[in-house]
């Protein structure tokens, strides 16, 4: 049997994935393209933002590895067998990088760095209060791998964590809450809210008018998880109304961000271009192979994705 690699990658992509593939699976035989072996030779595929119907009519799949960490784009996709387990990527190195983003951003807001950066491009000399990481209440939405890394790693920088998830969850250090009653009263408490919420019918649009009215005036919004959760508008209107002090955004409703987005030029706003947390072919194609192993001994799939929930 073979392992189909279907990916939206450029020349690139491929040249850092392919060879971390194969190294990591050294017994398999990978193929870019159904053709090459026939539809019932191929049982296993890896996915990268796979064009819609890449994985139709392929009777013999039985597992499908993504290579990112959302899956929001695949479930939509209503090609993908219903049937075949689907593992999303979680990665230590990943969930590492996200933490490190995460605690910029906090920090950034924290000791005004974002504003600085406004002042110097403004040319103003305009020293600001210097704050302490323990003056702020920090809500992290959101405690999957992720979100517990950075919820950790946010209590060492010395900040007031909260996290927020829909199950119940421990996490050493970190006050957390539980349901869709318990997110108003969370808000209203947070200086900063870093979402890393999973894509769900639940949670688009979850950042709206009423959400942002919720949070206190002068908070900020830190966004790495989907663009889909915020109404952009929305946004817009809380920080031009001066209710919200910044948003820092890695991740949009069009991405590429278009040229003409208000988004750019916003004096409170900082764009990231999607990289908040990328995938280092190092260490999942490590992930990938785990997985595979386990299909080809029968053992259970790590990260599977409960279709029903979304992630």
């Amino acid at each position: 049997m073979s392992v189909l690699v279907a990916a939206d990658f450029d020349v690139a992509d491929w040249a850092a994935w392919w060879p971390a593939l194969t190294a990591a699976l050294p017994g398999e035989h990978l193929v870019r393209s159904v053709a090459e072996v026939g539809d019932d030779a191929i049982d296993i595929a890896i996915v990268a933002n796979p064009p819609a119907g890449a994985l139709q009519g392929l009777d013999s799949l039985r597992l499908i590895q993504s290579l990112w960490a959302g899956v929001d784009k695949l479930l939509a996709d209503p090609t993908v067998p219903p049937g075949v387990p689907l593992a999303r990527m979680v990665d230590p190195a990943m969930n590492d990088a996200m933490a490190e983003t995460a605690l910029w951003a906090v920090l950034g807001l924290q000791r005004s760095f974002f504003d600085y950066a406004a002042s110097q491009r403004a040319a103003q000399w305009k020293p600001l209060p210097q704050h302490r990481a323990d003056d702020f209440t920090v809500a992290v939405l959101g405690l999957g791998q992720m979100g517990r890394t950075a919820a950790q790693r946010l209590v060492q920088h010395g900040c007031r964590v909260h996290g927020w998830s829909t199950r119940p969850c421990v996490v050493d250090g970190v006050q957390t809450h539980v349901g869709d009653a318990a997110l108003p009263e969370l808000l209203a408490t947070a200086q900063i809210v870093v979402n890393l919420l999973p894509l769900t019918p639940a949670t688009r649009g979850l950042f709206d008018a009423a959400a942002f009215a919720q949070m206190p005036r002068g908070a900020s919004l830190v966004n790495l998880a989907r663009g889909a959760h915020v109404v952009e508008a929305d946004l817009l209107a809380a920080l031009d109304s001066g209710h919200l002090h910044r948003a820092v955004l890695d991740v949009f409703a069009t991405e590429p961000l278009p040229v003409a987005h208000a988004f750019w030029s916003h004096p409170r706003v900082t764009v990231l271009p999607h990289v908040a947390a990328q995938t280092d072919p190092r260490s999942a194609a490590v992930v990938v192979a785990a997985n595979v192993e386990a299909l080809r001994r029968g053992l259970p799939i790590s990260h599977r994705v409960d279709r029903a929930r979304g992630y």
